[in-house]
């Protein structure tokens, strides 16, 4: 006998048109070969720049800010090449990267970063939750280079706890309050270089940011605690990001998080984080939408997932629209790679009609794995509801197949409007066991499921 949970699933899907399955024809993945073709990892002179030539040393006490700066300088103006950080540990505030540079981290090497905000001035041009302004520089920052790189099996270390970057939020801390002022000027229009933070402020910088940058590679490194964010590409194309491991506990430290970039290919992984582990964004509110440039073109293939809330997630930062997002052959809460969180969400989109835009064809497909703390698939087109809007917002094209998750609450949590409905979300061949309660669907246009299986029924 069917459960209470598939027969009001299959209620669902009967009352919504367009339950044949596509055919080949309609089939998005033809589509990946082709964009990872145009992705390509930049490649260095074989030349290299040992920072303890210029002054560093790794004893993670010694202050090496200005050897990394002179040792990248040296680099760029020969022509490019790498920049080696040898075993040791080594101290120091922002390193801003230049064209032509791999930063290569060895084995037995950490970057230990300054748990003192004043290591990250002067302020830099950038992106904080999607609004652009002029902050604390990211740890690892550059902003329009050419063939930029981070390499080595080495350690970057945010040292995020050992800072004062948690008593910034936590307990209604000091940053809610310029958190608000920065919405509020991207919303007002306050031309960007009046929105000024940094010193006196508390907005926590990103791990590595790269803004408006080209062919860009962050490959094998371990990244620990970042104060926020913790990769985070932001008008950027040619991006490859590759078995690099983030490990970060502090909250809204996400793994991941192409912004209004193009052309991206995330793989194998490893992704323990305090909020979603990959999060495409393309800019927040009224500020997003004025810059209006979307991201679209990502690849994310064979990562390990276990992060607070989303596998792979969109927005809620998406207000100059996101397109042709893939993610297949991830595993969520892998025993092998414990995380400190339980996925709650596997997909996981959010949208708004603050936000407006697009969000226009998110395709997952192989996924594994077991444990997920609430639904497989949470797409929320009323997310932050608080903050009331009267924009559309369109969220079409969500597919999974060939997915096997054992454990949640549910498989679906649909979320569309009234005034915007939630259009075209296809299941074809999964098998879902241990879900534990029914699904929830509302406003959503086109849901259609073909070989679903849920706890051994088919629905």
């Amino acid at each position: 006998m069917p459960s209470r949970r598939s027969v009001l699933l299959l209620a669902a899907a009967s009352m919504m048109p367009g339950t044949a399955h596509a055919d080949s024809s309609d089939d998005p993945w033809h589509r990946v070969p082709h964009i990872l073709r145009r992705i390509r990892p930049p490649r260095f002179p074989a030349r290299k720049w040992d920072i303890t030539a210029f002054g560093a040393v790794g004893d993670g006490v010694t202050d090496c800010t200005a050897a990394f700066r002179q040792a990248i300088a040296a680099c760029s103006r020969a022509g490019g090449g790498r920049v080696l950080v040898p075993r040791g540990r080594f101290l120091t505030g922002a390193i801003h990267l230049r064209s032509g540079v791999e930063l290569h981290v060895s084995e037995g090497a950490t970057i230990a970063f300054s748990t003192d905000p004043n290591a990250y001035l002067p302020v830099v041009f950038t992106r904080w939750e999607g609004t652009e302004c002029y902050n604390y520089s990211p740890f690892v920052y550059a902003r329009g280079q050419r063939d930029v790189a981070i390499t080595g099996k080495g350690t970057l270390d945010g040292q995020a706890r050992q800072g004062p970057w948690e008593s910034w939020y936590a307990n209604g801390g000091p940053q809610g309050a310029d958190q608000r002022a920065l919405r509020k000027m991207g919303d007002d229009g306050v031309p960007v270089e009046q929105r000024v933070f940094g010193a006196g402020h508390y907005l926590r910088p990103a791990m590595i940011q790269f803004v408006e940058c080209e062919n860009v590679l962050v490959s094998e490194v371990t990244i620990l605690e970042p104060a926020m964010w913790t990769v985070n590409p932001v008008l950027s194309r040619n991006i490859t990001i590759r078995r690099i491991t983030v490990v970060s506990t502090l909250y809204n430290t996400d793994g991941c998080d192409p912004e209004a970039s193009s052309y991206v290919h995330i793989h194998d992984c490893r992704f323990n984080t305090n909020d979603d582990c990959v999060a495409v964004k393309s800019g927040r509110d009224a500020d997003g939408r004025r810059v209006g440039v979307p991201s679209r073109n990502i690849v994310v293939q064979d990562c390990l997932f276990s992060g607070r809330w989303g596998g792979i997630t969109v927005g809620s930062e998406m207000s100059g629209g996101v397109r042709d997002v893939f993610a297949e052959r991830c595993v969520i809460n892998s025993p092998a790679f414990p995380g400190n969180y339980p996925v709650k969400y596997p997909v996981y989109i959010k949208a708004g009609k603050k936000r407006g835009a697009y969000v226009d064809g998110v395709h997952v497909r192989g996924f594994t794995g077991s444990g997920v703390d609430r639904e497989i698939i949470f797409v929320n087109m009323n997310y932050a509801s608080t903050e009331p809007g009267t924009l559309p917002v369109s969220v079409r094209n969500i597919t999974m197949r060939d997915t096997r998750i054992d454990g949640a609450d549910a498989v679906l949590n649909l979320v569309g409007l009234e005034t915007d409905h939630l259009t075209d979300v296809r299941l074809d061949r999964c098998r879902f066991t241990g879900i534990t309660g029914p699904d929830k669907i509302a406003f959503t246009d086109g849901l259609r499921l073909r070989k679903v299986f849920v706890n051994g029924v088919e629905v």
